[in-house]
């Protein structure tokens, strides 16, 4: 990867409907060079998708939790993909501290949350999790 790929991720990380012809203007290299260069970045994994992501507006009144989790390791597999399934998880992580799995989940009320947390703690090979409950963010830089 050298400064025009950053430069190309860098341009659609802000706005991922960025035109190639934008792109090309901006960074002031032919349009078929972004168009080669995006496939690359495509079919080699680092470009891996294009999304929606929502303002602020959308995800009010969404109630956040963090949930950590810890799993018979044989187990691990099966409750990924379970997991998987469950609308309400949005991000999954491995960990290397005293859990095993760090899920957040975003719910439209405190009873359908009460009810995923539920669906959770019975998956086969969880042994404990704690859940925590987003009051307000102070800062988000990943958005």
């Amino acid at each position: 990867m050298d400064d025009l790929d950053r430069g190309i991720l860098g341009l659609l990380g802000g706005d991922a409907r960025m035109s190639v012809a934008t792109l090309a203007r901006r960074l002031k290299v032919a349009r078929s060079t972004i168009q080669a260069r995006l496939e690359r970045l495509e079919t080699s994994g680092i470009i891996a998708g294009y999304t929606v992501k929502l303002g602020e507006a959308a995800r009010q009144g969404r109630i956040r939790a963090t949930v950590l989790l810890t799993i018979e390791p044989k187990s691990q597999a099966a409750i990924l993909t379970r997991l998987k399934t469950i609308a309400e998880v949005e991000k999954i992580h491995t960990t290397s501290g005293r859990v095993d799995l760090l899920l957040q989940l975003a719910a439209n009320s405190t009873a359908q949350l009460d009810a995923v947390l539920d669906q959770i703690g019975e998956l086969t090979g969880v042994k404990s999790s704690e859940s925590l409950i987003h009051l307000s963010t102070k800062l988000d830089r990943a958005s």
